[in-house]
């Protein structure tokens, strides 16, 4: 999945910030993966992305919850995000969150009850990474709090060039180890997967299927990276994939891959949630 390494902050926390970041990573990062963060970004309007939710683990040596992946919001008691963010221990999701660290009276801090990441979800190719998350409850819908709204029919592909967006609160500099805490947005543009694909770029390591799709900065200065994992890549306005696998530093030779959202993952949703992903009442909505 968006496997980003974050090592080492600036030395103004110094030791007792090292120790913490340390046990952070090894919580919350897979062999395979890194985490994602959104580098060459820019701070999003305050509560604009209402449907933004803050996977949280909790950390037993600090006694606190840490942000170790993105997810939306797509019913009042699911979450979507990637499998390869499935975690061991307490986990909580925070929603109509701007900032991590302020005590927001928007928030909504609900535990999480089950995780169900797809059952051929296949860590070492990245393929099938797709995950939901139960609730223990019910999120408030309001206008801090809101549902992202799935694809009637699911994606059946992405015209390349397409410009995207896609926000988190992963880091905002190649190496940090913190989160970022206010969240980031990035734009990035499609490419086709034969290119991806390519020799020059990922040569079938890993492979991007039909169930993926390459999004990235020809530039290779703008990207997203750890702690974005499982956030949702917005394309012409629709919810399009959801963040999966990225190099360790921004690479215009390295783009990212999504788990692509198709008419087959709108099935596996529909099973697991029982009800049809795109009938959402007025009160879900609004």
């Amino acid at each position: 999945m968006r496997s980003f390494i974050v090592i080492t902050r600036e030395a103004t926390m110094k030791s007792l910030q090292h120790i913490l970041f340390i046990s952070l990573i090894a919580v919350s990062l897979t062999p395979t993966y890194h985490g994602v963060e959104i580098i060459g970004g820019r701070e999003v309007k305050p509560h604009s992305k209402p449907y933004m939710a803050s996977v949280q683990v909790y950390n037993n040596k600090i006694k606190t919850y840490e942000h170790c992946c993105g997810g939306a919001l797509i019913r009042s008691q699911w979450v979507l995000t990637a499998a390869h963010c499935k975690k061991q221990g307490r986990t909580q999701v925070v929603l109509g969150a701007h900032s991590l660290s302020q005590n927001e009276k928007s928030k909504q801090k609900l535990e999480v009850k089950k995780q169900h990441p797809h059952q051929h979800f296949n860590q070492k190719t990245a393929d099938n990474d797709i995950m939901l998350l139960e609730l223990a409850s019910e999120a408030k819908i309001n206008k801090y709090v809101k549902l992202l709204k799935l694809p009637k029919d699911g994606n059946m592909d992405v015209k390349p060039r397409t410009r995207c967006t896609v926000a988190g609160w992963g880091g905002t500099t190649v190496g940090s180890k913190c989160p970022s805490d206010t969240l980031q947005e990035v734009k990035l543009s499609v490419i086709d997967r034969k290119t991806c694909n390519s020799k020059d770029y990922y040569n079938h390591k890993p492979e991007v299927t039909k169930n993926m799709i390459c999004a990235g900065d020809k530039k290779g200065r703008e990207d997203a990276y750890l702690g974005d994992s499982g956030g949702p890549l917005i394309c012409r306005n629709k919810y399009t994939g959801i963040v999966s696998y990225g190099p360790e530093t921004p690479d215009a030779k390295k783009p990212g891959i999504y788990t692509l959202i198709t008419k087959e993952y709108l099935d596996w949703i529909k099973n697991i949630i029982g009800v049809q992903t795109y009938n959402m009442t007025a009160e879900e909505l609004y």
